[in-house]
């Protein structure tokens, strides 16, 4: 499961993604009160994707935030791996934080990595391959591709 955090984060991109089509940045409360987005928490997101090189803020009348990167070459694996940190269900897949299992009494015996493994697998496979332009095209071709 997704921490709320990563779902504002995607849900601020996509609003921005969908209101930069034309270079425009918006501010803060515009993209709180659309997203329904406590504001402080906002801020502090933004400022996070900000320096992972997502966003950049403009200063002035015409100020805000905006995309740095095109729509179409932000993925939501990039995203919440920012967030959320690793896209994993045990740390011993995390192919960035790998950590053995406490308990662990071998990984190649271990049934429950196994099973897990093919999850994860399958998990970063949709989030790393869909971007957030494709969150924004037609939702009913988004849904049959996986």
């Amino acid at each position: 499961m997704i921490s709320q955090k990563a779902k504002y984060a995607l849900r601020a991109l996509v609003l921005l993604a969908r209101a930069g089509a034309d270079g425009s940045a918006m501010i803060i409360a515009d993209i709180s009160e659309q997203q329904n987005i406590p504001r402080k928490f906002l801020e502090q997101i933004l400022l996070d994707l900000k320096r992972h090189g997502l966003l950049e803020s403009r200063r002035g009348k015409n100020g805000g935030y905006a995309l740095l990167k095109p729509a179409d070459m932000i993925t939501f694996g990039e995203v919440l791996r920012i967030i959320d940190g690793p896209i994993a269900p045990l740390p011993c897949l995390s192919k960035m934080a790998y950590k053995r299992c406490a308990d662990c009494q071998g990984e190649a015996n271990c049934e429950v990595r196994r099973v897990f493994a093919g999850v994860a697998e399958a998990t970063r496979a949709v989030l790393d391959r869909t971007t957030i332009a494709d969150a924004i095209s037609d939702e009913t071709e988004l849904a049959t591709e996986f």
